[in-house]
């Protein structure tokens, strides 16, 4: 019997057999399956941003739920409703479970929606569970929102609110791939319009539980978990790290990134086969963790600065204990 990790290896490599020029948002995935978190994944149209969930859906013994998110989608869309039934004379209402049901949930174009349907994700992303039509009803053991949003500068889109944004365990950005990987794309898609895509021996749900538990035995020393702390905290006393930093920094990140940080770096070195983490796992995933839980002043904004270049400077202001 394979061990967890070997399975998780194979996902992965399974997962970038489909997903060609995209290392970054192949290995955030399996991270944030082994998290158990959500992902947000932010880029222009055509980026392999919802082939990437499919093919993690495919990879795995998992059920994928799909909502396209638009201005007219109501929140009973994505939770389920009472449906009116008649049998045998007798007048009953029941729960249609709507697609939010499911193990992985592609929640496509999220920022198409207005707020209030947003909203209906909040519960099922913490308390993994989702009240509807009076009774609170328990999501998968395996569940995971995966979600996709094009850059928020487009029209017709809705900024998701802080408060939703901080839900999200992990922010990838997706761009182009290069020459060498558009060509490979090419190739890949002229074979599977003859023979598609399948996968013959997908991996167990088994085997992300059994890693969860494995890595909760990967040990951070107290200076990586200072080091941890320190980078969150620099992102609410900005001002403490010099002028640049202060003058950039609006808002900072919440304790939830601090867990989240923490889950994530030991998730990356049990991937990396070590039972102990180093500060250069935490240096990265900290990017994916901290990006959109930074509200920038106006003078980072005017000057172009992002959220990246932010966590470079905290990176390169905060010392190792």
């Amino acid at each position: 019997m394979p061990s967890a990790h070997d399975q998780l290896k194979s996902l992965h490599e399974l997962v970038s057999k489909s997903v060609i020029g995209q290392e970054h948002v192949v290995e955030t995935l399996i991270l944030g399956l082994l998290c158990n978190g959500n992902v947000l994944l932010e880029g222009l149209p055509g980026t392999a941003k919802t082939r990437s969930i499919r093919s993690l859906a495919r990879a795995l013994k998992a059920d994928l739920g799909r909502i396209q998110f638009t201005p007219d989608l109501l929140p009973s869309d994505v939770t389920g409703s009472e449906i009116y039934h008649e049998i045998d004379g007798k007048q009953q209402l029941d729960f249609s479970p709507g697609p939010i049901f499911n193990n992985l949930i592609l929640a496509d174009e999220i920022n198409r929606a207005p707020a209030k349907v947003q909203s209906a994700l909040l519960e099922a992303m913490e308390e993994r569970q989702v009240t509807a039509a009076g009774t609170t009803r328990k999501l998968p053991d395996l569940f995971m929102v995966l979600a996709t949003q094009n850059p928020i500068e487009q029209e017709g889109t809705y900024p998701l609110p802080e408060a939703q944004m901080d839900r999200f365990l992990f922010k990838i950005n997706v761009d182009y791939p290069g020459a060498e990987a558009e060509l490979g794309i090419m190739k890949l898609v002229r074979g599977e319009e003859s023979a598609p895509a399948s996968v013959d021996d997908p991996i167990d749900q088994a085997a992300v539980f059994a890693a969860r538990q494995e890595m909760h035995h990967v040990h951070l020393s107290d200076s990586v978990e200072r080091y941890l702390v320190d980078l969150v905290i620099a992102t609410r006393e900005p001002s403490r790290f010099g002028d640049k930093l202060g003058g950039w920094l609006e808002t900072g990140s919440s304790p939830r990134a601090t867990i989240g940080l923490d889950k994530a770096t030991r998730a990356k070195a049990w991937l990396a086969g070590r039972d102990h983490a180093t500060p250069d796992d935490v240096r990265s995933v900290v990017h994916a963790v901290l990006r959109h839980r930074l509200i920038l002043s106006y003078d980072a904004t005017a000057d172009g600065v992002g959220p990246d270049q932010v966590i470079d400077e905290i990176i390169t202001q905060v010392a190792v204990a």
